[in-house]
């Protein structure tokens, strides 16, 4: 399944919860898709866990092979599977650009990213999945720098820094200071309903 390239409202929607790693835009009315809104169903179990796989998916803007593949990763781990794919995910470097406030969004991030933009520890880079470590320092060209959304954003950031980045307002420079925990997921998240969804799948 390829990336969501559609409506985003339609999407904060139908999951009910807002994805700021998805677009800045609040949904401007409390009811479901469709002009009317539907009155809501009662999830069954698997419609549980699909909506909190989406949420994921939809915020990080990553493929359905690509959770795929973390999950994997994070049930391989030592550490526990839900925290650990979490982790994973807001360790990517468009994340990092976007939760450090370089763009409004994970989208616009990936394509600072893919626009050659951003530089990680001063190298530039193109790969938006690229996984940052603990050290790490994230900053722009200086071409990205006066970019309209790059300023506007920095003016109003879409969201709080997260602890877990350091941010240098005079070099316009982010320092990943340790990693990411779970709680520090930008939106409400039952990791464990990934977790459930994915182990009788895979």
């Amino acid at each position: 399944m390829a990336r969501y390239t559609g409506p985003r409202l339609k999407i904060v929607r139908a999951l009910g919860v807002e994805l700021p790693g998805l677009t800045r835009k609040a949904p401007n009315r409390d009811y479901g898709p469709g002009q009317h809104g539907m009155k809501p169903k009662r999830k069954s179990g698997f419609g549980v866990q699909l909506q909190e796989k989406q949420k994921l998916r939809y915020n990080y803007g990553v493929s359905e092979r690509q959770m795929q593949r973390l999950f994997r990763e994070a049930k391989n781990s030592k550490a526990q599977t839900g925290a650990k794919l979490l982790e994973l995910l807001e360790r990517r470097l468009d994340n990092v650009v976007f939760r450090a406030g370089f763009a409004p969004t994970t989208i616009a991030a990936r394509q600072l990213v893919s626009h050659r933009h951003v530089r990680l520890n001063g190298r530039p880079v193109t790969i938006p999945s690229i996984r940052v470590k603990t050290g790490d320092v994230i900053s722009l060209s200086d071409k990205a720098k006066v970019i309209p959304m790059v300023v506007d954003t920095l003016a109003d950031l879409p969201l709080t820094r997260p602890e877990w980045i350091g941010f240098d307002d005079a070099q316009h420079a982010a320092t990943v200071t340790r990693t990411p925990d779970a709680n520090e997921v930008p939106f409400p998240i039952e990791v464990q309903h990934v977790v459930e969804y994915y182990a009788i799948r895979l």
